[in-house]
């Protein structure tokens, strides 16, 4: 077998990497579906959509990438989010490489936050660190509305938040299976973004972010009664999005834990904007 060759994607080459994904991932996507989410950026310069494994002239192996520049405690911080790996059994011993090659990229940040039980092994040996996998599953009908206020239209949001919560806000409110709620009061908001789904067969509303954990703590049971109200009989929050966690909850462990690389962050300072989990409806 002849050595295969690691080449950048670029956006003539996209195509037929979304090609090989739709045709290998088990996620039912057309291939346009997923060039479109990897040509998703919210970075100044672009520098791929990630790098594939060519052997013979085809592809037979890739990562996708999705790169953002985020101000991150004051500093501008670059991040390169590692999503859509996929590579053939035939070429599985390539893969390594393939991973070498995104972190090869100097001044970037990595995260990877849908990884598989090999990849996530893969990265532990390429040093990634784990962020805490426990989910905390509240069940939204014990909750009341005790304080607090909720703006959940797009207008109510808009003008509710400014300067660089109104820009996440606008970078996000685009994709189509991102809900979008604030919680507290004027001009002391929390913005949640949740995905909405199911867990043990119930309608359920997973968290994604939140911008003020203590503001989160605070009216939790307002955001419980809301998420009620819209049909959720649960919440899924991770753990590490509490300062504290309600009485009547439980704990789920035993995911496959999303990981980060990372000279000078630390897990407090990652979170699922301007990445896969927001630009990608896996």
């Amino acid at each position: 077998m002849a050595k295969p060759i690691i080449e950048a994607i670029t956006g003539e080459t996209l195509p037929e990497f979304a090609s090989f994904l739709a045709a290998n991932m088990r996620h039912p996507r057309s291939a346009e579906d997923w060039a479109s989410g990897l040509q998703t950026g919210w970075a100044g310069v672009r520098p791929n959509y990630g790098f594939v494994l060519r052997a013979e002239g085809r592809v037979v192996g890739g990562i996708g990438a999705i790169y953002a520049q985020r101000r991150i405690r004051g500093q501008t911080e670059n991040f390169a989010n590692i999503t859509s790996w996929c590579v053939l059994d035939s070429h599985r011993k390539w893969s390594m490489p393939l991973a070498m090659a995104v972190i090869a990229q100097p001044g970037y940040h990595f995260t990877d936050f849908s990884p598989t039980k090999v990849v996530a092994e893969v990265l532990r040996f390429l040093n990634f660190k784990p962020l805490d996998e426990g989910v905390v599953v509240i069940p939204n009908v014990v909750a009341s509305p005790l304080r607090g206020r909720v703006a959940s239209t797009p207008a109510q949001i808009s003008r509710s938040l400014s300067g660089p919560a109104l820009q996440v806000w606008q970078d996000h409110a685009s994709f189509p299976w991102l809900g979008h709620v604030l919680i507290g009061e004027p001009g002391n908001w929390c913005h949640v973004i949740y995905k909405r789904g199911r867990l043990k067969g119930v309608p359920s509303a997973r968290i994604l972010y939140r911008s003020d954990a203590a503001i989160l703590d605070y009216y939790l049971p307002r955001l419980f009664w809301h998420f009620l109200g819209c049909g959720f009989l649960t919440t899924q929050v991770e753990r590490r999005f509490l300062n504290r966690i309600p009485q009547v909850s439980r704990v789920l462990t035993g995911f496959n834990p999303k990981q980060y690389l990372s000279p000078t962050l630390q897990a407090s300072d990652i979170d699922y904007l301007y990445s896969e989990s927001v630009a990608l409806d896996l």
